[in-house]
């Protein structure tokens, strides 16, 4: 079976965030680096999301 492969714009409208947000963020470790393919970014569907459930899990109530 093969993964969903996004591009940084696919990534960063998941994210709600512009593209140069996505790649500061892989470069900083919060997001995975992406894959290269062909000369082409792309990073896994399932690393964007565990991102954002990391996020979920670690957020404070208030």
């Amino acid at each position: 079976m093969t993964e969903k492969l996004l591009s940084a714009r696919e990534a960063a409208k998941i994210l709600n965030c512009g593209t140069s947000t996505v790649w500061r963020r892989a470069s900083e470790g919060i997001i995975p680096r992406p894959l290269k393919i062909g000369g082409t970014s792309r990073w896994k569907l399932s690393d964007i999301e565990a991102v954002i459930a990391n996020a979920e899990a670690h957020r404070e109530v208030e």
